[in-house]
């Protein structure tokens, strides 16, 4: 019989918002128990931005993204995925480039057989900073002292980071029956 205790339960969530030209990830992880007297250990495991370079053909972003995507599933085995939700744009064409790069990551998510969840861009800015028309430094700012990062993450990642973050926050809210948890 093995007499070592059951590891904590761990959450991983692979947070994206997306662009096509910086589309921010990050991949953060929540385990519960694992700190001081049982209480959750939160940490980033990796962000970042997906840069496509001007010159590259829209179907060359659209490539890259998905596999950056399709790759950070590969290598930190998330157990959900989260996105922010698409933002209200004056051009019709700009809405249009915007969903074919989300498209290009909620594919890689998908094929994976994550479970997706969205949020929108006011509800993560509320769940991170308090107000729900907070600026991106503000956000970056809470998003390092949040998660105890040792500097700012540029803007993109700072997003994702705080998409990630308002993940964990709608999850608990759906434990405790106050908010459901929707799934896209």
């Amino acid at each position: 019989m093995d007499a070592r205790p059951p590891l904590p339960p761990v959450e991983r969530v692979l947070a994206v918002d997306p662009s096509l030209r910086g589309t921010g990830y990050a991949i953060l992880e929540r385990a519960q128990g694992a700190g001081a007297r049982g209480s959750t250990v939160l940490r980033a495991l990796t962000w970042g931005v997906i840069r496509n370079p001007p010159a590259l053909l829209h179907t060359g972003c659209l490539v890259a993204i998905h596999e950056k995507v399709r790759d950070l599933v590969a290598e930190f085995s998330p157990t959900a995925a989260a996105f922010e939700a698409v933002i209200f744009v004056q051009s019709y064409k700009t809405a249009i480039v915007l969903g074919c790069a989300r498209g290009a990551a909620l594919l890689a998510a998908a094929g994976s057989g994550l479970p997706i969840f969205e949020y929108a861009p006011r509800r993560v800015k509320q769940a991170v900073v308090g107000r729900g028309g907070a600026e991106k430094a503000q956000v970056a700012f809470m998003v390092r002292a949040l998660l105890g990062l040792t500097e700012t993450p540029e803007a993109d990642a700072a997003d994702a980071l705080a998409v990630g973050l308002t993940h964990f926050q709608a999850v608990d809210r759906a434990k405790l029956g106050v908010a459901p948890l929707e799934r896209i």
